[in-house]
């Protein structure tokens, strides 16, 4: 292993400190997969012979986090750390969890985990890697294996079959045949884990490297279909040619995926989900003669900002997410008419909060099909030169003034502030006294 970082070393003490104690402990699974790989782990979890009510004695920070599973969360150095004591699991009945668990030795409780490569253990102490499940060498070989039966890892945790797919996306690895055969036998299963935790592990995969992999991979082992049949309709639905060489509607898709740099979950939905509408809206107009003409798709960001509000609300995403990806969505071609808008309207689009992940949706978007970027140059550009006062200035009139001026508060309230605001924006006004002329104008033109 390579020299370890300042949160790997604060591992390595809490193992020492478990030591110290008389118990067996280790680092486990992700962290060491990690590691052997030459990464930085996001975290590490620790494996020990000491129970639960042991560990709580040892360190000061202890919240016993499941302790009927034997895990504890320790708070060193301000940091948090899991440590589970050993086990072997009882029987799943529920495709989730065991009916109960007993303690053994790290041995035992390794045969129990998901996958080789994340059934390892590693020794801080003695710089040594523990591996009775040949993890190492599937890693070499860059295979997603199960430790065991594939069938009795998956039956045990239907949950793993999504996490067979993520893992292989992620680190560009191949599925052992008799395990991807089990993931796609076993797949109509997924439906029983709660929509919570596929949306967990569908965050996971879409934020990560290769997520176009990711979905691609769910499509091939039957998982789709399951979770999200919408993104399988997009196969084979045609596109106008001039507008996308690259192909079929889930052909541009998976490239848009391919091009996405650290987004957010919710950017990656949209990215997901913008031509969600396209199978449904797709419509080939017929040419005099009788020959097929142009392809449209009438509406399609409307259809499919409500689409992907029913698919995320499915997966039971927060509201905060559906909204966003459902903004994003329906206005997801709003920028290649930005040259011909007006200032206020320009404006207003620059004003929306997330309107970054708006752009940056457009970019791919048209990077993954004619890869004119005229439209997002000249929004960037003009963002970029736009302070905060401009795109959104201050109130020059409220609806007390209104009220001053004779009017009672109704429809028409909204109406005169709203323009108000359009000529601020325009450009046209730039005092109280000028809108206040404005509003007197208004109440005679209305």
């Amino acid at each position: 292993m390579d020299k370890m970082s300042e949160t790997a070393n604060t591992a390595a003490t809490i193992v020492k400190q478990i030591r110290k104690n008389g118990h067996a402990a280790y680092f486990a699974g992700g962290c060491v997969r990690d590691m052997l790989m030459g990464n930085v782990p996001a975290d590490y979890d620790i494996a020990t012979s000491a129970e639960p009510e042991q560990i709580m004695k040892m360190f000061d920070r202890a919240i016993p986090i499941g302790i009927s599973f034997g895990v504890v969360n320790v708070i060193v150095n301000n940091k948090n750390f899991e440590i589970a004591t050993f086990r072997a699991d009882g029987k799943y009945i529920d495709g989730r969890r065991p009916d109960s668990v007993k303690f053994c030795d790290a041995k035992g409780d390794v045969k129990r985990r998901d996958f080789t490569i994340n059934g390892m253990l590693y020794d801080p102490i003695e710089n040594e890697t523990l591996d009775f499940v040949g993890g190492r060498e599937d890693i070499k070989n860059r295979i997603i294996r199960t430790i065991g039966k594939p069938e009795d890892r998956f039956n045990e945790d239907h949950l793993r079959l999504i996490r067979g797919a993520r893992f292989a996306a992620r680190l560009s690895f191949d599925i052992e045949p008799a395990t991807k055969a089990a993931i796609k036998e076993i797949a109509p299963k997924i439906l029983g884990v709660s929509a919570e935790r596929i949306c967990d592990e569908l965050k996971k995969g879409l934020t990560a490297p290769n997520p176009h992999k990711f979905i691609d991979l769910l499509d091939g082992l039957n998982l789709l279909k399951e979770i999200m049949p919408e993104i399988c309709d997009m196969k084979g639905v045609e596109q106008p040619e001039n507008f996308h060489p690259e192909g079929d509607v889930y052909k541009h898709t998976l490239l848009c995926l391919s091009m996405m740099e650290n987004p957010s979950w919710e950017l990656a939905m949209s990215i997901l989900l913008h031509d969600v509408a396209k199978p449904t809206t797709f419509c080939r107009e017929i040419n005099p003669d009788g020959s097929y003409g142009r392809i449209r798709f009438t509406m399609h960001e409307q259809i499919g900002a409500e689409t992907a509000g029913k698919i995320c609300k499915r997966l039971k995403a927060s509201s905060y997410s559906i909204d966003r990806v459902k903004t994003l969505v329906k206005k997801h071609l709003r920028i290649k008419d930005a040259q011909n808008m007006r200032k206020s309207t320009l404006k207003r689009l620059f004003a929306d909060p997330g309107y970054l992940e708006l752009q940056e949706l457009f970019r791919i978007d048209t990077l993954s099909s004619t890869k004119d970027l005229t439209a997002y140059e000249f929004c960037k550009n003009r963002f970029e030169e736009l302070d905060e006062e401009q795109v959104k200035p201050k109130p020059l009139v409220n609806g007390h003034d209104l009220i001053e001026m004779g009017l009672k508060p109704g429809p028409i309230f909204s109406k005169i502030l709203g323009t108000v605001v359009d000529e601020q924006l325009e450009e046209k006004i730039a005092t109280r006294e000028e809108a206040l002329e404005l509003v007197k104008t208004l109440i005679k033109d209305n």
